[in-house]
């Protein structure tokens, strides 16, 4: 893979979104040192949750699927906007995909490769992390994703 995160996301058709304004007591994203946190992002778009329920149970996991790559990519706009942009991220460190499960599924870690393979178009190598997949009873405002990360910047 060649070129800047920026160039690559645009390859890919896509742009990053405003940041969404946090609806409780928290930032999208913290910068301490070399390191961005990321709040938990959902799968906004245009400032709409794409879907609600529990996967397993209402939500398929190919959909669940790509709400998590909608969140990762909101989570890359809250770490790009407290970073100095998307090409002043180095590496993805750590991602953690939240699931709303039903009771019986166990694809979280499916679920989880929406995000993941979105932080990888973008960021090519430099996107491959750790990662937690973790099935929840429920998530806010009952979406079926969450996706937080934590991200290296330069100086």
């Amino acid at each position: 893979m060649s070129g800047t995160p920026s160039e690559r996301l645009a390859a890919a058709g896509l742009t990053l979104p405003p940041v969404a304004a946090p609806v409780a007591a928290y930032v999208p994203a913290v910068r301490t040192g070399s390191y961005v946190y990321t709040s938990g992002q959902l799968p906004l778009a245009d400032g709409k949750l794409r879907g609600t329920g529990k996967v397993g149970d209402g939500v398929a996991p190919e959909e669940a699927a790509a709400f998590a790559r909608t969140a990762a990519l909101n989570a890359l706009a809250a770490a790009a906007s407290v970073a100095g942009g998307l090409d002043a991220i180095k590496r993805i460190v750590k991602v953690t995909c939240f699931v709303a499960s039903a009771p019986s599924f166990t694809g979280q870690a499916q679920v989880a490769n929406g995000a993941s393979e979105l932080l990888i178009e973008v960021l090519g190598d430099a996107g491959r992390h750790a990662r937690s997949a973790v099935g929840m009873a429920v998530l806010p405002l009952d979406s079926p994703v969450e996706v937080e990360l934590i991200a290296e910047v330069g100086d």
